[in-house]
């Protein structure tokens, strides 16, 4: 098995960060270099540890800058549900306030196919946004075969994607949104989170909230993130069954963060169709 080399990446064309050094990769998700697949699964399981994956996403230009995992439902830290979002060496697409990615996602515990999906980072939030799998295809590689080929292969086929997330974006942009519109978007993400809204706790106005000055505006693209960053970031004051004054949780799975992004996606999206 080839091995990451160690390395630091250098700044690069609209992507707003550093690249992720190898040592704090390996600290943070070590289910990335797992040497093996869990124990509970068959023979028929191949195993392609991530560490080559990803070795082969490099060769192909992309830089990985950021990375966490979940805690494994079968308890082994190494084989638990991984993400590693990635970005271009050199990007040509270039947005207002963001850059495009790709979401890489696997698991050595049988929970998950190699995946990738289209995501954003923007810079002035730090939020990292994923695109619902109705807008932008996801690309499944399942554990066989000539693994590190069809994933550096989707990943490129993603990449050629960024322009048309751009110019989607873009229209997110130009898109007024009234104080009617934004509460009804706000309602509408509120019940993703709380399909019962009288047990939400909380009002659809709290996830408008402003978190910073670079937020104030009332286009779609704005008002998307502001509640994105709300809905999924916590800290908002709400009120328990109980009567009791608590503060929503962040969220912290992966599986529950990419549905949740993926469905807010959905929604900017019908209100550009209506």
């Amino acid at each position: 098995m080839n091995a990451i080399p160690s390395m630091t990446f250098s700044r690069f064309a609209n992507a707003f960060s550093d690249g992720m050094q190898m040592d704090d990769l390996r600290r943070s998700v070590p289910a990335v270099f797992a040497q093996s697949a869990h124990e509970s699964l068959s023979a028929k399981y191949t195993f392609i540890p991530t560490e080559r994956v990803l070795t082969g996403l490099m060769s192909a230009g992309f830089v990985p800058v950021d990375a966490r995992q979940a805690q494994s439902r079968k308890g082994s830290v190494v084989h638990a549900r991984h993400v590693v979002r990635l970005r271009r060496r050199f990007e040509t697409v270039a947005l207002r306030d963001a850059v495009p990615e790709v979401v890489f996602l696997n698991s050595h515990d049988g929970t998950s196919a190699y995946q990738l999906r289209l995501g954003l980072f923007r810079a002035v939030c730090t939020n990292g946004l994923i695109v619902s799998v109705g807008a932008f295809p996801t690309f499944c590689v399942a554990h066989r075969g000539d693994v590190v080929h069809e994933v550096v292969t989707a990943a490129l086929e993603a990449s050629e994607r960024f322009e048309v997330l751009a110019a989607r974006v873009e229209r997110m942009e130009a898109r007024p949104l009234d104080g009617r519109e934004q509460l009804r978007f706000a309602a509408s993400a509120l019940e993703l989170r709380y399909p019962d809204l009288s047990r939400a706790g909380i009002q659809p106005s709290q996830l408008l909230g402003v978190r910073r000055t670079e937020d104030t505006t009332s286009d779609l693209w704005t008002v998307f993130n502001r509640v994105q960053e709300n809905l999924l970031g916590g800290g908002l004051v709400r009120r328990t069954e109980s009567g009791r004054l608590s503060r929503t949780r962040r969220i912290t799975s992966i599986r529950e963060d990419v549905w949740l992004n993926g469905r807010l996606w959905e929604l900017a999206e019908e209100v550009l169709a209506g």
